[in-house]
């Protein structure tokens, strides 16, 4: 689709990817670990995939969850599927802490506080994608 920046190939750090989804590591500055699951597929909404569909994107969504869950060890993950304003499925994959800037609120909602994040270190980012890989293809198989 004309316009849509999910249909383009990635500029962003991809984690993993087939023929059907990627995982990109978006390196925000606040949220170094945060991921986005990208179907390749121009699909508006869930509902728009057969049920097939929807049950591997959402295999793929609890795989990175859990690779982020090990490494980063965060108080709470979040998961969002908006595509307000990039109506292209995706869900985003958010490790959250009690010390980051808009906690509790959402990471989009208002700062809370003043908080200084490390951005990963190449040793870090590594064993993500290579959790990240083992994570999604056993949820696949399963």
């Amino acid at each position: 689709m004309a316009n849509c920046a999910l249909c383009e190939p990635t500029s962003q750090d991809v984690l993993w990817q087939d023929d059907f989804c990627r995982v990109v590591l978006l390196n925000d500055a606040d949220y170094p670990a945060y991921c986005r699951v990208e179907l390749l597929a121009h699909v508006k909404e869930m509902t728009d995939l057969p049920p097939a569909d929807r049950a591997r994107t959402m295999r793929v969504v609890f795989g990175v969850e859990a690779a982020l869950r090990e490494i980063m060890q965060p108080d709470k993950i979040n998961l969002a599927s908006l595509g307000n304003k990039t109506p292209h499925m995706h869900w985003h994959v958010i490790p959250r802490f009690e010390s980051d800037k808009h906690f509790p609120n959402s990471h989009w909602g208002e700062i809370v506080r003043d908080s200084q994040v490390q951005p990963l270190s190449k040793a870090v980012r590594d064993q993500l994608q290579r959790v990240v890989a083992e994570r999604v293809e056993c949820a696949l198989e399963s």
